[in-house]
């Protein structure tokens, strides 16, 4: 189950990239800027600015799951069949179906369109979500195919998931670009729904096998940018075997839109900003201390 495509990608990995955003996830990251992402299943998505009021959708749909209240979309997942019908009749791309079932050869002739900017940028398929290895059949065998023609693979991974997964997909990867949130696991626990316990463990192993890392650290103003958070993340980075980068990744607010397109009820906790620059700076600084190479942004 693919939600995007994204062509000439280039925070995902080296060079020229094709990422490949495959649904679901275990997470519930308060921060989450591809909400879209979270549910396994599709689920629409609908603009607002948008809309011309014209109510074809509802017309189409012989459900009955569609109606409007005070000018806004109104949808009831329990009547709907996903027949897409809605969503076809919108003439002004308001309302999407979120979600899109691929088979590794469909997904395959997508990629191979750019090939030509990946051997010439030194660049690849990356796949990201949600989580990947939520699809762990599905991943492994896309990338297996990616690599039988001499693509350069990455995944981009939370880590949450069994080792033997992890193992299994792992074979077929070049690079893992694995976010690390916070050590404390309360914290974590607090913040993405889930303990951190797996995640250091698969993180650990992976580097113990000589698996190439880079750890992407997504930093959230009043979650872990203070000191003791950003000591504690990079006493652990620079423990591990042969992982000696990171990437700051500064959180932004793209996911607040998109929540409010899925129409629904959520308790994600929306930072009203970004880091300062002068944050940036005192988080790189603390964590080259730990003889790390330090990059902001993809």
């Amino acid at each position: 189950m693919v939600f995007d495509i994204k062509r000439y990608a280039i925070h995902d990995g080296p060079g020229i990239r094709t990422t490949v955003f495959l649904k679901g996830c275990l997470l519930n990251c308060s921060w989450c800027h591809n909400p879209e992402g979270k549910a396994r299943e599709q689920e629409f998505m609908w603009w607002k600015e948008r809309c011309i009021g014209c109510r074809d959708c509802q017309n189409v749909c012989t459900k009955g799951a569609i109606s409007f209240l005070d000018d806004s979309f109104v949808f009831d997942n329990k009547k709907c069949d996903l027949c897409r019908a809605c969503a076809d009749a919108c003439h002004s791309q308001a309302l999407k179906l979120v979600g899109k079932e691929m088979t590794v050869t469909q997904a395959m002739k997508e990629i191979e369109k750019d090939m030509v900017f990946y051997d010439e940028s030194g660049g690849g398929v990356t796949l990201s979500g949600g989580e990947p290895l939520l699809q762990p059949d599905f991943s492994a065998s896309l990338l297996r195919a990616c690599k039988e023609i001499g693509i350069h693979t990455a995944v981009d991974t939370c880590g949450h998931a069994d080792s033997d997964i992890v193992s299994k997909v792992s074979k077929h990867v070049d690079l893992f670009l694995y976010d690390l949130k916070l050590i404390n696991d309360e914290k974590h626990a607090k913040f993405t729904g889930v303990s951190n316990k797996l995640i250091l463990e698969n993180l650990k192993r992976l580097s113990d096998n000589g698996q190439k890392i880079i750890v992407r650290f997504p930093l959230v103003p009043g979650v872990n940018d203070d000191e003791k958070d950003v000591l504690e993340l990079g006493g652990f980075v620079s423990s591990l075997k042969g992982v000696k980068e990171l990437s700051i990744l500064p959180y932004h607010k793209a996911g607040v839109e998109k929540s409010k397109r899925l129409k629904k009820q959520t308790d994600l906790f929306f930072v009203n900003h970004s880091p300062s620059v002068e944050t940036l700076r005192e988080v790189e600084q603390k964590l080259r201390g730990f003889g790390l190479r330090i990059q902001i942004g993809g």
